[in-house]
């Protein structure tokens, strides 16, 4: 990024590498200040007239822009009474225009950018101290004039991120790029990521729609790929390495991931090759989110373009996961779209759960329900998947591993007795509006990577008027139910009524049902060998006139299958 100040939208990237603030009046000095106060007072002349013949009057709205930063310069030195303004002769109009402006401004998502070097070892410290320092500053501006106008002191201040919601360090990794994807060469890895949370992030859409196409290798050399405008997010998604390459308008899309995939490290860049390569927010005019194996390479590559509808979480996330099944389904693994926990009794022993579904089936909701619960001999819930995880083979026993440090779901969908215990340090997405969604982090890396023992293979059962568990006498019985993949939609992607996916897995798997099938054979086959059991939960999630009273009974009856006295 060439520019020190960039703002498009609703993002406003700050760029310390390029000019850092140490004083209130370098901010107010600095040519992003006035493009600030300018971009202001044009929404104002549209939005609100009034007040913006009180800021303009007759003169330009450059002119009115240059006026007003010369007034809260004056602010930031000067006794009001020894300053001459027009704007004094209505203290009340001018500290509406005060409030309004930091308002605007902290309405944008901001982040501060530095890139590091080599020889800046000791960065991340300083990075921290001097982000800390720009919101202090930006603060300090706002309450200066603020009190100032108004005569006196403030009794009640309430310390808000006045600079930056977010910061990033970002280097330069020489890694060895494949053949054909020379296009990414030189664009900066994310190294380290500041998060103030809890963080409320405002994206323009609040679904996804419809589902990532399977397509023939295309040319990832003809992608406008500039190393100016991307960051790279280095992810370990489960035992890959996806590079995730988004474009700098999409900046939040790419630092939430920071809850959800960890972030590895410029070592772990240098010594493997990445399993997928993701770039997210390319202006190729199409409308498509698609991806291909890269034989040649043999990597899975995906490209989602630059559309108003990408800036919701969702798609970058999914189409990670896409990549990620597919790359791990000729692996010989099995990409499972669902939940898990490992259940720890009193007595010490644990049970394994897998909740498979469709969005909206009742995964997670059944996980909160259990932990409502309060099952006397519960000690405790261990999540180690919320959306994906895979069953593989480890000395011919069936074990299960996660995907994902953290979960995205549904506000509504939690509850005070969620077992998501870091909501304090979450993510929330339109936290005021349907469907709102937050990224909370969940587990370690290294507890989602292990190997976990399955004893429960369960689908979610959001339709049928039902309630309880469901224990087939085999898994090959239920495997029919399975590949279904049948939900009655809650209108949380662009489905709605019953519908069917295949195996449940919109995300790699219904794209190669072949490879699939293949693989579902052969690990039902394995689930009846490990005598894992194998059936349906009730959630009645789908059904009219069943809430959480319903769930609470599937949840007991469960609980009451897993903990047999």
């Amino acid at each position: 990024m060439r520019e020190s100040f960039y703002i498009n939208k609703n993002t406003a990237l700050i760029n310390f590498s390029q000019r850092y603030y140490s004083t209130t009046n370098e901010i107010v000095s600095s040519d992003s200040f006035i493009g600030v106060i300018l971009s202001y007072i044009k929404k104002v002349q549209t939005d609100y007239p009034g007040l913006h013949a009180f800021i303009a009057g007759n003169k330009s709205n450059e002119d009115a822009a240059a006026d007003l930063v010369h007034l809260l310069k004056l602010l930031l030195v000067l006794e009001l009474d020894e300053i001459d303004s027009p704007y004094l002769n209505e203290p009340e109009k001018l500290l509406e225009v005060v409030e309004d402006v930091y308002n605007y401004w902290r309405s944008f998502q901001r982040c501060s950018i530095i890139k590091q070097s080599s020889s800046q070892g000791n960065l991340i410290t300083n990075f921290i101290d001097a982000d800390t320092k720009f919101n202090a500053l930006v603060l300090s501006v706002y309450r200066s004039a603020q009190e100032k106008i108004q005569g006196s002191r403030n009794h009640v201040y309430r310390q808000l991120n006045a600079g930056s919601n977010a910061s990033m360090v970002v280097r330069d990794i020489k890694w060895p790029i494949f053949p054909g994807y020379e296009v990414s060469k030189g664009v900066p890895f994310v190294d380290s990521i500041l998060l103030r949370t809890p963080l409320l992030l405002h994206p323009k859409s609040t679904t996804r729609s419809g589902s990532f196409k399977l397509v023939s290798p295309i040319s990832v050399a003809q992608l406008p790929i500039s190393k100016d405008e991307y960051f790279c997010y280095p992810a370990k998604v489960g035992q890959l390495l996806i590079f995730i390459y988004f474009h700098r308008d999409f900046t939040f899309s790419g630092i939430s991931l920071a809850n959800l995939f960890e972030l590895a490290d410029n070592r772990e860049v240098l010594k493997r090759k990445p399993d997928c390569v993701l770039f997210f927010g390319v202006k190729t005019g199409e409308t498509e989110c698609e991806y291909f194996y890269d034989e040649s390479n043999r990597i899975y590559t995906g490209v989602v373009p630059y559309q108003p509808r990408i800036d919701y979480f969702g798609y970058m996330k999914k189409m990670v996961l896409t990549l990620h099944n597919a790359a791990m389904m000729r692996k010989g693994w099995l990409p499972l779209h669902g939940s898990m926990v490992n259940l720890h009794f009193k007595d010490g022993s644990v049970k394994g759960l897998i909740f498979i579904g469709d969005s909206g089936a009742g995964k997670s909701e059944t996980i909160e329900a259990i932990e409502m619960l309060k099952h006397p001999q519960l000690a405790k819930i261990d999540v180690i998947f919320d959306d994906m995880g895979t069953l593989h083979l480890e000395n011919g026993k069936v074990v299960a591993q996660g995907t994902e440090i953290g979960a995205f779901v549904r506000l509504d969908d939690l509850d005070a007795g969620s077992p998501y215990k870091n909501m304090e340090r979450s993510i929330f997405m339109n936290p005021e509006t349907a469907n709102a969604r937050v990224i909370i982090p969940v587990s370690t890396y290294a507890q989602i990577t292990k190997n976990h023992s399955v004893d429960y293979f369960l689908y979610a059962n959001n339709y049928d008027r039902k309630e309880g568990i469901h224990l087939a006498y085999r898994a090959l019985d239920m495997k029919e139910t399975f590949v279904m993949g049948k939900r009655m939609a809650l209108g949380t992607t662009d489905e709605s009524g019953v519908s069917t996916t295949y195996f449940a897995n919109p995300f790699g798997p219904m794209q190669e049902k072949e490879l699939c099938d293949h693989l579902i054979d052969q690990y039902f086959e394995a689930l009846d060998k490990d005598g894992v059991l194998t059936g349906e939960v009730y959630t009645g999630l789908g059904v009219k006139d069943m809430g959480m009273d319903h769930l609470y009974k599937t949840a007991k009856a469960i609980l009451s299958e897993v903990y047999k006295k």
